[in-house]
């Protein structure tokens, strides 16, 4: 009934043709996007069938060349995510990761520095596994490992199914690919001002915030979730109890692993230096996957490892790209903008922040899917961000940000779905993710603010 609502009022507008007036091409876009979101909102249909469904329309009516629909599939953000998935199952072939998870957990002796630990570990895996789900699927055998090796202390299996996936989602922020979401703002961003984040400058922003909010929510559920003797028991993990065969992790590094840790640290540095020597992340990406499936040096074929790349992921930021890009270039965003916000509280810089984190953070309820909620939301910030006194850079990052938060229910981000039901193992429930929620949502928005106005700005980020 809502949606109906608000098709029969957007129909009914008079059009016009100065900026913040509402176009044809701009009521079209809104009306197949209201769909979209309502549809990604609403029914169990495939998020990316969805969003290419939407994209095609828009062609169709009219709205959006072809070229540029199809040009977001090439665009270089696409290719970057391509080949650090190609990497990344090089790096998992090669039991790199697996063999580093084990060299650091096992050296915990309590709780708090397992749970510390794996918080770390996690966190590292940022730059090596694009995506959160891929993330949660690498990690989720090391915590199958762990909940066995820690069966007698079930409150500490729990705390650490809880762990998993809460850093995982708070910390892909540290790393440009940490989630397809960030390279949405980032192309975004560069539309509307001409400049977009650098793989470093994305690194100099986020992995700070990831870092402190990563720990902090580690602390929150040790602390929500296990009791003070829980906490002061001695631990005894020894490496072998997370093998799966006997020698796994134990022993020098194989040639494989030692290839994946050579080609991961320097591919990386190479992200981290562009502005030394202008090579273009996604060549390095690209570059770094040619070793690591080369003949000779390559851990993995490429005919293994292009199988393992998530297209549906790929299609659905490139199609949620364009339609991001639509609701700018229609000019839907800026009425948007100028009628739904118009009352004044939000024209300066301090509530107009507090509204896009405190929107961002909530909106994993409506629209699931990271990409899709900053298609939806990225467009609205940039076109609202100027006439509030706000950098549309400062108002983007901060939304993306802020919408790493996905944890209230099952359903609100795949790395949580995935934990919740490991077979033979208890994890969690709704009521434990609820209650994290009640406690974790404030304190992620209440960083996201805290960074917004007084870190990021020393870091060359200012709100206005």
């Amino acid at each position: 009934m809502a949606l109906l609502l608000l098709l029969a009022w957007l129909w009914t507008r008079p059009l016009g043709s100065e900026r913040g007036d509402l176009t044809s091409d701009g009521r079209m876009t809104l009306t197949i996007f209201a769909l979209a979101v309502c549809a990604w909102a609403f029914t169990s249909v495939d998020d990316t069938y969805i969003a290419l469904g939407a994209g095609t329309s828009l062609v169709l009516l009219g709205v959006m060349q072809t070229e540029d629909f199809f040009a977001t599939l090439g665009d270089d953000v696409v290719w970057l995510l391509v080949a650090a998935c190609v990497m990344a199952v090089a790096i998992t072939a090669s039991g790199l990761a697996q063999r580093v998870a084990g060299w650091l957990v096992c050296g915990a002796s309590t709780p708090r520095q397992l749970v510390h630990l794996v918080t770390a570990t996690l966190v590292v895996t940022a730059f090596a596994i694009p995506s959160t789900s891929g993330r949660a699927a690498l990690a989720l055998p090391i915590f199958v490992a762990l909940a066995r090796a820690l069966a007698e202390h079930r409150s500490l299996v729990k705390v650490l199914a809880l762990v998993f996936p809460t850093v995982i989602l708070l910390s892909a922020v540290g790393s440009l690919i940490g989630a397809g979401a960030h390279l949405v703002t980032s192309m975004l961003v560069q539309t509307a001002t001409g400049t977009g984040f650098s793989f470093t400058r994305w690194l100099l922003l986020g992995l700070p915030l990831a870092l402190v909010s990563a720990h902090l929510a580690a602390e929150l559920v040790l602390r929500l979730f296990s009791a003070r003797a829980d906490r002061k028991v001695r631990l005894r993990l020894s490496i072998t109890d997370l093998e799966d065969r006997p020698g796994q992790l134990t022993g020098s590094l194989t040639v494989g692993e030692s290839r994946a840790a050579l080609l991961l640290a320097v591919t990386v540095t190479l992200w981290c230096t562009e502005d030394l020597h202008g090579i273009h992340p996604a060549i390095v990406a690209l570059g770094g996957a040619l070793v690591a499936t080369s003949p000779r040096y390559g851990v993995v074929k490429l005919k293994k490892a292009l199988p393992e790349v998530p297209w549906s992921l790929l299609l659905f930021m490139a199609a949620t790209l364009a339609l991001g890009n639509a609701l700018l270039n229609s000019g839907a965003a800026y009425y948007i903008a100028e009628n739904a916000f118009k009352s004044g509280w939000f024209d300066s810089p301090v509530p107009f922040m507090v509204m896009v984190v405190v929107i961002s953070t909530a909106a994993h309820l409506l629209v699931q899917s990271r990409s899709a909620r900053s298609a939806v939301l990225i467009p609205i910030v940039i076109a609202l961000a100027p006439g509030a006194g706000v950098s549309i850079a400062a108002a983007a990052f901060a939304s993306t940000a802020a919408a790493g938060f996905c944890h209230t229910l099952p359903s609100s981000a795949k790395p949580v779905a995935l934990f919740s039901e490991v077979k033979g193992l208890p994890t969690y429930t709704p009521a434990d993710l609820r209650r994290l929620s009640f406690w974790l949502a404030p304190m992620s928005a209440a960083l996201v603010l805290i960074f917004s106005f007084f870190v990021w700005p020393l870091l060359g980020l200012p709100v206005s």
